[in-house]
């Protein structure tokens, strides 16, 4: 079984910084994408960024130029990095794993963490 464990969650006021960091562990088989995904109050949720395994970006227009998406291969683990919040980046952030299992090497499927509360104050 996979497990995403993510932390780094938190308040803090408009224009600070976090980091979210999320270590994916367990009968991991491959990885072909590691994402950030959040559901801000009132919305579905949304990617916020991924990272594939050959390195493609995608980042969530809103947070162009202020969030960074990386990944560490060796230790299965991605990290968002998140400058000049905003009130609106306020949320539960989930990591998100795309990959395949040891038990299941043919199946394609997604994985998601627990969530991490981010609140960011006016």
């Amino acid at each position: 079984q996979v497990q995403l464990a993510e932390s780094g969650g938190g308040l803090v006021q408009a224009g600070g910084s976090l980091r979210l960091s999320c270590a994916a562990s367990g009968a991991i088989n491959s990885i072909n994408l590691m994402a950030w995904d959040r559901q801000t109050p009132g919305n579905l949720r949304e990617a916020v960024a991924y990272i594939s395994n050959s390195g493609d970006l995608y980042y969530l227009e809103s947070v162009k130029g202020r969030f960074t998406i990386s990944k560490n291969d060796a230790t299965n683990t991605v990290s968002l990095q998140m400058n000049g919040l905003r009130p609106e980046d306020t949320g539960v952030y989930y990591c998100h794993m795309r990959g395949t299992e040891e038990s299941r090497r043919d199946y394609v499927r997604d994985f998601w963490g627990q969530g991490t509360q981010v609140t960011v104050s006016s």
